[in-house]
């Protein structure tokens, strides 16, 4: 990660954060902890929507943390890329999908389709 762009997480920086708003850091330990627990859908399998959503969010912190989870929860090289592809896939759809909204202002203009 470019420390540059991207400060590296340290210690430090955490417990500043905890310092400065404890309440809410704790609510989101709380909520996280609970999210990612085997349910419905397993704990490999949340972590494996995390790397797609991280890569649609491009939040590098949670790519790299949610794929080293996903790896200790068992998630296998392919599984993880598959991840990702369909993030891809649906972002890429997603850019697709809205072209409707350029086609209808097109139309709104009085241009000829």
């Amino acid at each position: 990660m470019n420390d540059a762009l991207y400060p590296k997480p340290t210690r430090s920086l955490a417990e500043k954060r905890k310092a400065l708003a404890p309440d809410a850091e704790a609510a989101f330990r709380t909520f996280s902890e609970t999210v990612f627990r085997d349910g419905a859908l397993s704990a490999k399998t949340k972590q494996l929507v995390a790397i797609a959503v991280a890569h649609v969010t491009q939040c590098p912190y949670c790519i790299q943390g949610h794929t080293k989870e996903a790896r200790r929860r068992g998630a296998s090289a392919e599984e993880i890329m598959e991840a990702i592809w369909v993030a891809a896939e649906m972002r890429a759809g997603a850019a697709y999908a809205h072209s409707a909204l350029a086609l209808t202002a097109l139309g709104e203009g009085g241009e000829n389709d």
